[in-house]
């Protein structure tokens, strides 16, 4: 990955130069990418994460399709390097509206996913993550509560935080980019991913992560790329252990699959992004049927999904199986505030005490 805004600007032109060449030599124009499927992913023994397999497909300008998407990726480039020659940034969305002035009509995006894909196939073939291209996300929200001192490189300067007696209820909001966060002291036994607003809420405000050294990751839902890096550098950087608290849906398994293991549209990065050793904490289905936890059935939707993850290479294991099998065969799925059920404590002073300590966590 690229280390700072010169070597990414000129990984930017060097791939703008290959065009030029391959024009200059006669040859059609194109740009080799891996498929992006879950067909084209496989397990890399030496990382312990997911990667992109051998097969690729490619943009060519031999079709008029084709030749669409490498302009788009030509005036793309143009706006990143001018970007990073400004030391300016902008956000994914707005690269969607700034394609409206492009000079070329069929140059401008048709939809913000189309300016999503391509920036990921600039990513790909350049080496160079969007962070380093200063793109961001239009929000992320995701923060940090628990024991943690550290140093954030702002455009305003160094800031030192505690991410405990410097903050609010709400927490440490992460950076866009966590590579500028420099790790100072940290009195954490272990860090803990939770998927919802509602349950790190209920974490914070019963002392969890006081009572028991935890670092709590929010989630909030889906996870950022920000914050899957920042919990691989604490779990590479401060040797600490992680844990994923999610709902108990196969949704929410694919939460825990990429902090774990990587995702399918951003397996070029699963080394940069993935945590293998996290661990799952969430609801299992033995613990809708154990605690007799409200549910709801399984609509159409989410059997198709954990039959889907059935053939998923990232949940083949026994342990997987075995939980997904059985969620089949119950037919429910619940949440994590399910819990609740038990009384507003029970998590906290249960539920996760003898959930962690049989997983030798605590």
């Amino acid at each position: 990955m690229a280390t700072n805004e010169q070597e990414a600007r000129e990984q930017l032109i060097d791939l703008a130069a290959e065009f030029y060449d391959q024009f200059a030599d006669g040859q059609i124009p194109e740009m080799t990418l891996p498929t992006r499927t879950k067909s084209n992913i496989e397990y890399d023994p030496e990382s312990g994460v997911w990667v992109y397999g051998d097969r690729t497909s490619t943009r060519s300008a031999n079709s008029v399709r084709g030749a669409r998407k490498l302009l788009k990726a030509a005036y793309t480039i143009e706006f990143l390097a001018d970007q990073l020659e400004a030391d300016r940034s902008s956000t994914l969305r707005e690269l969607y509206y700034l394609s409206e002035s492009w000079d070329n009509d069929e140059a401008q995006f048709k939809s913000q996913d189309e300016s999503n894909d391509l920036v990921e196939d600039l990513e790909i073939v350049s080496g160079v993550t969007r962070e380093d291209f200063h793109m961001r996300p239009e929000e992320s929200g995701a923060t940090l509560m628990g024991p943690l001192e550290l140093r954030e490189q702002t455009r305003r300067g160094e800031r030192e935080i505690h991410c405990q007696e410097d903050v609010g209820e709400g927490g440490y909001q992460i950076p866009n980019n966590p590579d500028m966060i420099e790790f100072l002291d940290h009195d954490i036994d272990f860090v803990m991913c939770v998927e919802t607003g509602g349950m790190r809420d209920r974490l914070v405000e019963n002392g969890f992560d006081e009572a028991y050294n935890c670092l709590v990751v929010h989630l909030k839902g889906q996870p950022a790329r920000a914050t899957r890096r920042i919990t691989k550098r604490l779990r590479d950087e401060l040797d600490l252990p992680v844990v994923v608290f999610t709902d108990g849906d196969p949704w929410s398994y694919r939460i825990f699959g990429s902090v774990a293991y990587g995702s399918i549209k951003s397996a070029h990065l699963s080394e940069y992004l993935a945590t293998p050793e996290a661990r799952f904490v969430g609801i299992r289905p033995e613990d809708i049927v154990e605690y007799d936890l409200p549910s709801d059935p399984l609509s159409d939707s989410d059997v198709n999904a954990l039959e889907s993850e059935l053939e998923d290479p990232r949940f083949q294991t026994d342990y997987w199986e075995e939980q997904i099998e059985l969620q089949l065969d119950i037919g429910k799925k619940s949440e994590q505030q399910a819990l609740a059920s038990r009384g507003l404590d029970f998590v906290t002073d249960t539920y996760l005490p003898e959930r962690l300590d049989t997983m030798g966590v605590i």
